[in-house]
Order: C-alpha cells, then structure tokens, then sequence
C-alpha cells in the first residue's frame, strides 16, 4: 500500500487536531489585523474596537515567601468579551496588568446583545461574557469575593475567588438567579417572585 494516499487524510486530521492550537498561538484576526500575545489594551482596543463585556479581578503574587525579605506584588486582570455575530465565534481576551495573555475562542456569538437568552438548565457553564451576550446584563448583581491561596517554596499566590450572584427578571411569575464562581456559571434556579 502507498503512503501518497494517506498524506492528505493525514494532513486534514493535523490540521482539524491542531486547528485550536494555531488559532490561540497566532491570536485574533480583528479585520486585517492581528492581535496577540504582549499587546497592550489600547493597541487591542484599536484593532478590535470595544468589548461588549469585560469582567475584572485582582490576584496577589508574594515572591519570597518565608525568606527574610517577602516581595508582594497586586496583579490586575481584565477578560474582555468580543462578540462577531452569530455567525463567528465569540472571543475572550485576558489581559494581565494591561498586556494580553490568552485569547480563547467561546460558543458562536448572537445578532443582538440579549435577544437569545437560554433556558436556565442551559446556561450551566457559559461564561459571564456568553451570559451577557445573551440574556443581557442582570437586573441585580452581587459579589462576594475570597481568596485561593497556593504555596510553592519562596512563592505564595493568593488568587481571587470571584462568587457572584446575577438576578434576572423577564417579567414572568420566576426570577432567575445565576450562581457564577470564577467567571462561570455553576449553577441556576428560578425563585418566586
């Protein structure tokens, strides 16, 4: 048997394989730019425009933890949420201390921002930028933040755990109230009005 035959299949199944590989190496195509790792957010907001959603947290870096001099140092993080249609994959860009660090490809985005809210069942796991793109933003929000504290010999990281609390109101006889840890939804119930 040939081998010729094979390398086109073999090539398609790469490229299908690694497909989301290149796409988060090379970043995000806003128009005939690029965007990518190190980019600051104004040379982003430049190329793709505004988010329709960004979503911010803080994390605390101590190096030298446990020596005589501890070094502790706030890191600011911004997800920003990019919505192309229906037709294109929603994007979510985070930044660090304003540079970009990952750019991650989400479910397909919506026409209209709120038009397309799902049942609550199915909203189990959708990011607060996936929420928002359809449901819209909540009527009520609340945050109730932690810490996450990791220990590795001479660095301690203590990283925010985001609890949040998003009410929605449709008008019906229920509230939905979204349970939202670390920027996804983990849970949903409808409460009586």
């Amino acid at each position: 048997m040939s081998i010729a035959p094979l390398a086109p299949r073999l090539m398609l199944a790469l490229a299908l394989l690694g497909g989301s590989a290149m796409s988060h190496a090379l970043g995000l195509r806003c128009g005939t730019r690029v965007v990518g790792d190190g980019m600051l957010e104004p040379q982003v907001r430049n190329a793709c425009g505004a988010p329709f959603w960004i979503d911010s947290y803080a994390s605390l870096e101590v190096l030298g933890a446990g020596g005589p001099v501890e070094r502790q140092r706030e890191i600011d993080w911004d997800i920003w949420y990019f919505n192309f249609g229906s037709s294109s994959l929603m994007q979510r860009l985070t930044f660090r201390d304003g540079r970009l660090q990952a750019v991650e490809a989400l479910g397909y985005g919506v026409n209209e921002i709120g038009g397309a809210c799902p049942p609550p069942l199915a909203a189990r796991g959708l990011t607060t930028g996936e929420l928002v793109a359809r449901c819209g933003e909540p009527a009520e929000r609340r945050r109730n933040e932690g810490a996450v504290v990791r220990r590795v010999p001479g660095i301690v990281v203590a990283d925010e755990e985001r609890r949040e609390e998003w009410l929605y109101d449709d008008g019906s006889a229920l509230l939905t109230r979204y349970l939202i840890t670390n920027g996804r939804v983990s849970a949903v119930e409808r409460l009586p009005r």
